[in-house]
């Protein structure tokens, strides 16, 4: 159950109210935020919410069941605080949401309505729509492992146990230029061979986009340098002179784990699982039963 202050549960039964929505927001990175659909600046909890932020919300629905209702909340590009960069890059994914109703009046006299999660974000020409999920939207998404005959872990995760630290698994190169969304020219991994950047990461760590990351899919030698190709097209632009930290990747086979990592005994995936030709197979009565392998 809500608790309301006395003092604010007087001026909700009063005959007219100055009420107003604040949101705050943590980012996963920590970063705090405040926004306010008033028309002025307030402080609450030491937040400054800003005004003129262009934040509005949807009409929202509470359930007393465990469905998992959700809302939306509006705003536009016109703010400092908040940028098209920042959401392109990810910095607001999985970031929670306080949603308080406050006496503009009187800050201190405020209620907190509901914690969210953010969901899915849409952009538009000078604006966007974020989607509020409640804490019940958790009670649906699948729990636990997939099992499969690829490794699931991340390559130098404490479950893989591998150290990217080491000389030519994590390497500085600085971006020489951006020939595509997609492609990169970099300089100093002319010491490396044709993808043995492949299936790792670029993580940006100068420049307006320092802290991006993107995934590379084939990296090769080049007239102007090396030539990497990500997986996914960056929708921000990065500059020559960025410089640039690249680690190496894995294609999670068993094989690349003992052979290229000696480390099979951190292989998590199940590599002698059979696959789909022996599970929708039949029982012979011609075939020995012996205890044998059944399938290679």
């Amino acid at each position: 159950m809500r608790t309301i202050d006395a003092a604010l549960a007087r001026h909700l039964a009063g005959d007219a109210t100055t009420l107003c929505t604040c949101w705050r927001v943590t980012r996963s990175d920590g970063l705090v935020l405040g926004f306010t659909d008033h028309d002025r600046d307030l402080t609450l909890r030491g937040t400054l919410f800003h005004a003129a932020s262009g934040f509005s919300a949807s009409d929202g629905e509470a359930e007393n069941s465990l469905s998992a209702p959700t809302s939306e909340v509006a705003g536009g590009f016109s703010s400092e605080v908040i940028t098209e960069a920042d959401l392109i890059a990810g910095r607001y994914d999985g970031a929670r949401i306080e949603v308080y109703r406050v006496n503009w009046q009187v800050p201190d006299q405020h209620v907190l309505l509901k914690v969210q999660d953010v969901g899915e974000v849409k952009r538009q020409t000078g604006q966007f729509t974020a989607e509020l999920r409640s804490f019940a939207a958790k009670l649906s998404q699948d729990q636990g492992r997939t099992l499969g005959r690829r490794c699931d872990a991340s390559l130098g995760d404490s479950r893989c146990g591998i150290d990217l630290s080491i000389e030519g698994r994590t390497v500085s190169a600085v971006l020489v230029a951006m020939a595509a969304s997609d492609r990169l020219t970099v300089s100093g991994l002319d010491a490396y061979g044709e993808d043995h950047f492949r299936y790792g990461r670029i993580t940006v760590t100068s420049g307006a986009e320092t802290g991006l990351t993107a995934e590379i899919e084939t990296s090769r030698p080049g007239e102007d340098g090396t030539e990497l190709t990500l997986w996914l097209p960056l929708e921000v632009t990065l500059s020559p002179g960025d410089a640039l930290s690249i680690s190496i990747g894995c294609d999670k086979r068993f094989a690349t784990c003992r052979d290229s990592f000696a480390n099979a005994a951190n292989f998590r995936g199940f590599p002698h699982m059979p696959g789909s030709d022996f599970a929708y197979s039949y029982v012979s009565g011609q075939t020995t039963h012996d205890g044998s392998v059944l399938f290679e």
